[in-house]
């Protein structure tokens, strides 16, 4: 069997994913996810704290919650209904970072949870710094 026939065989036995139901919940879990921060941004804004406050507490409240969802299991099972919708930068970050430190948590604590921990997030760290370095010197060499 050659590669373009297996290729196509592949293509005639995989189940075909509902592209519309999936798009809508995706939308609307993301933006549910946004609205609640926006919630929490008026919330904060309402106990007296500046806007860019208010924003660094949605922030870290954001985070906090995504990571108490994953070790709850309930951000995974929020994950097979909206898909992509949960990967919202903060919230999807942040689970990214829990899921590995939780499924490695028996391997110990330093060799388990704290070296796979960055497993996922860890190549989007690097390369996300290292782009916006260079964004920067390529910047600073414009001016």
């Amino acid at each position: 069997m050659t590669d373009q026939e297996y290729g196509a065989l592949v293509s005639r036995m995989a189940d075909q994913s509902p592209k519309w139901k999936d798009s809508l919940s995706a939308f609307a879990v993301g933006g549910g996810i946004c609205a609640a921060g926006q919630v929490l941004r008026s919330f904060f804004t309402g106990m007296g704290l500046s806007a860019d406050s208010a924003g660094t507490w949605v922030t870290i409240s954001l985070i906090f919650l995504s990571a108490l969802f994953t070790g709850l299991n309930l951000y995974d099972r929020l994950a097979k209904y909206a898909g992509a919708g949960t990967l919202v930068p903060v919230t999807g970050f942040a689970n990214s970072i829990v899921s590995p430190a939780m499924d490695f948590k028996s391997e110990g604590f330093v060799t388990g949870m704290a070296a796979k921990m960055f497993t996922i997030a860890g190549p989007v760290l690097v390369f996300g710094i290292g782009s916006s370095i260079l964004y920067g010197l390529i910047l600073c060499l414009l001016d």
